[in-house]
């Protein structure tokens, strides 16, 4: 039973990460919910038939709580919230570790932020999941008619996120070189017109306070930057699963840089600037 219950973390943590937008706060999710799970006598856990599915239920409901109280702490966030970054870790424990798809890329996590908690959580536990709204509804402690069209409502808030294409990484580094060679034409280049710049600094770093927009704003924005900070270095890596850069100065990651690729074109840009975000970086 003990290795079964351990078995469940990496699953909890990926829930957690996906409904919460951070891999901090679904960490203390998961401990919180084993710690339930421990708490209860030998009988009680012997009595529960599927301990999955009751670690799911607690730690859904303990994330929906801390999505209510989260929009009450956005208020006062300084500048954009962006989702915390989580890096690819080659060397790491699988088990202890996010399982990167699609359901976990900037772009999928910057669209869940906009729906309401119990939105959220229904479409993560069914359409991502694959939990049956009979389980959701254990969750929301709704019926699984209201879970179901909760789930429909937030499915229609959701542009498919396309797999990225073989071109993807190649933009990202055409977009990096260009960035570090001050050059607005090549960068103009790469963005697309409409294109958005977000960035997120928590009124620890310094961030732009609002979203830069079109491609020609996004280019002159990211010269300007260029030029005004000395001794940054750039470096291509994964970021939740995508062709992304870390930025560092004398060695310290400073930015995280997350990128939506549409073809050959880049649509948008979340640049994480929060040192509280970049811990595992």
């Amino acid at each position: 039973m003990t290795t079964a219950i351990v078995h469940e973390r990496r699953q909890l943590t990926g829930l957690a990460y996906r409904l919460l937008g951070s891999l901090a706060d679904a960490e203390d999710v998961v401990q919180e919910a084993f710690g339930r799970w421990y708490a209860l006598s030998a009988p009680q856990r012997e009595a529960i038939e599927s301990p999955g599915a009751w670690l799911t239920t607690v730690a859904g409901r303990i994330c929906l709580d801390l999505l209510g109280s989260a929009r009450v702490r956005r208020e006062r966030y300084v500048g954009e919230w962006l989702p915390e970054p989580v890096p690819e870790d080659p060397l790491g424990d699988p088990a202890d570790r996010v399982a990167l798809a699609e359901s976990v890329t900037v772009a999928f996590l910057v669209v869940l932020d906009a729906m309401t908690p119990a939105e959220r959580v229904a479409f993560v536990l069914h359409d991502v999941f694959g939990y049956p709204f009979a389980e959701v509804a254990a969750v929301l402690d709704r019926s699984a008619a209201a879970c179901r069209q909760l789930a429909s409502t937030a499915r229609r808030r959701v542009r498919p996120v396309p797999p990225p294409s073989r071109g993807s990484a190649a933009v990202v580094r055409a977009f990096k070189e260009a960035w570090e060679a001050k050059d607005i034409d090549g960068l103009l280049g790469l963005l697309d017109p409409d294109a958005t710049v977000t960035a997120d600094g928590g009124g620890l770093a310094a961030a732009v306070p609002h979203p830069v927009e079109g491609g020609e704003r996004v280019a002159r924005y990211a010269v300007g930057l260029a030029t005004r900070v000395s001794g940054m270095t750039l470096t291509e890596t994964a970021v939740n699963g995508r062709p992304g850069l870390v930025a560092r100065q004398e060695g310290v990651v400073v930015a995280v840089i997350a990128f939506d690729v549409a073809g050959d074109a880049i649509r948008r840009v979340w640049a994480v600037r929060n040192p509280e975000k970049l811990r595992r970086w």
